[in-house]
């Protein structure tokens, strides 16, 4: 009686992880579909070479450096002391522009509606790819207030994040940060997972995240609606001159879809065709540097053996799952 049980939707079972991984594979014309160890919640990742990525989990707060294919981790990186706090601060996003990676937390309360000030981080590390795998290091102090710098912006006042901000994160109209891109000119696009207004998905630009981190005011760009089905972004990759979006339900059930968008706020994002997800749950991509493969990786958090959850369960029994397709 050690086998999962299906729970209600996104919930599998691990027994038939791997069959379901062949049809998977088939559906999305991937390259490859992998159990990741040690971890469930993916929840950002960033590729650090042709061969190592980093990934986020938003249940603690250390990142973990994977060798592509291979399923324990190569690398940890605690931030616990460097972020100073012990409690979870919900890494959310990532964004690398050239030897530094950008992370996000979701700035959001927790699931009671409760401030959890432990969440409101923004901060950068550096990669040294002098080695492999390539290490990790944080590069200055990580900040605490761009979500006040948020709330007080003009661009978004439209989208009253002054009140979604009192609100629980999967509450209608929460505020929760999920995505985080960079731009072709070094400035960083944020993906709000809630709140959803008039049916679209907030994405805003962070014009100078440099400057933030070393303890600048923040300036932000015009706020731009993208029409994801009603869906909030879970995940934002640039990909060429345009991005991939992860579109996902504000609260925890929903479907999820992948999208194509421009980066021009007059033009709606296309959603990839054909392009079946079954039971997975993006919140994190990446785009393999050379080949133009996107890897995909599922927050399992939620998957269930014998009544406890993924995340609830010791590491050694934590896994997520990872697919590689061209879109």
């Amino acid at each position: 009686m050690n086998e999962l049980s299906n729970h209600g939707p996104g919930r599998p079972t691990w027994r038939h992880l791997a069959a379901a991984a062949l049809l998977w594979a088939g559906a999305l014309h991937a390259q490859a579909v992998t159990l990741y160890r040690g971890m469930c919640d993916a929840s950002a990742a960033v590729a650090l070479d042709a061969e190592h990525f980093v990934v986020a989990n938003d249940e603690d707060n250390s990142l973990r450096i994977f060798r592509r294919g291979q399923p324990q981790a190569v690398a940890t990186l605690p931030l616990a002391h460097y972020l100073g706090t012990q409690a979870e601060s919900d890494l959310e996003g990532a964004a690398r522009v050239g030897n530094r990676i950008y992370w996000i937390s979701s700035h959001a309360r927790n699931a009671s509606g409760k401030v959890r000030a432990d969440r409101y981080r923004f901060f950068v590390t550096e990669i040294d790819d002098t080695s492999s795998p390539p290490r990790l290091r944080p590069s200055h102090a990580a900040q605490t207030g761009l979500l006040q710098q948020l709330l007080q912006a003009d661009a978004v006042k439209p989208w009253g994040l002054a009140e979604a901000a009192l609100r629980a994160p999967e509450a209608k109209g929460g505020l929760n940060i999920e995505g985080l891109a960079d731009t072709a000119d070094g400035q960083l696009l944020i993906g709000f997972r809630n709140p959803v207004r008039d049916g679209k998905a907030l994405v805003l630009a962070l014009r100078n995240p440099m400057q933030v981190v070393t303890g600048s005011a923040a300036s932000f760009g015009p706020a731009i609606g993208l029409d994801l089905g009603g869906r909030g972004v879970r995940a934002i990759e640039r990909l060429g001159a345009g991005y991939l979006v992860v579109a996902g339900p504000t609260a925890d059930e929903g479907d999820f879809g992948l999208y194509r968008w421009s980066g021009q706020a007059a033009d709606a994002p296309l959603r990839v065709p054909d392009l079946d997800l079954g039971t997975l749950r993006p919140e994190a991509l990446f785009v393999w540097p050379q080949t133009g493969l996107v890897q995909l990786l599922s927050d399992d958090g939620g998957i269930e053996t014998a009544g406890v959850a993924c995340k609830d369960r010791p590491a050694a029994l934590q896994a997520f799952r990872s697919i590689d397709f061209k879109p």
